[in-house]
């Protein structure tokens, strides 16, 4: 039990010190010199690489969920089978909802490659 409360605690640290560290060089966008070919190199792969990142995350954590709803009605209509239209029911709506995560993650990685807010300081 303490070693997964330490786990916890040493994940959602190190997440947040990635996250505080890597936040000023957000904000220094405006500090790069707009005509450097380098500069606009290195901002075009990372907005690949963050692309996708973004649907390949998204993608496995839908998968994951949508696994884990079939499997858990897979093992109650095993169970009980008199009751398997409400527990289908209630597993489309919930693979619907994890769908939906993938579907965002799409959203986001189109949005890094196409029409991303911080283009114009490296392009343009």
């Amino acid at each position: 039990m303490l070693r997964k409360f330490g786990k916890k605690i040493l994940t959602a640290s190190t997440s947040a010190v990635v996250l505080l560290m890597a936040t000023p060089v957000v904000f220094a966008a405006e500090a790069i010199p707009s005509g450097d070919l380098s500069s606009k190199a290195m901002f075009a792969v990372g907005a690949m690489i963050a692309a996708g990142l973004a649907i390949g995350i998204g993608a496995v954590g839908a998968g994951l969920g949508i696994g884990t709803a079939a499997s858990g009605a897979c093992s109650a209509v095993g169970r009980n089978p008199g009751v398997q239209g409400k527990i289908m029911m209630t597993m489309l709506v919930g693979m619907a909802m994890a769908e939906s995560i993938a579907i965002y993650a799409l959203v986001v990685s189109l949005v890094l490659l196409y029409a991303n807010p911080y283009m114009r300081y490296f392009l343009g």
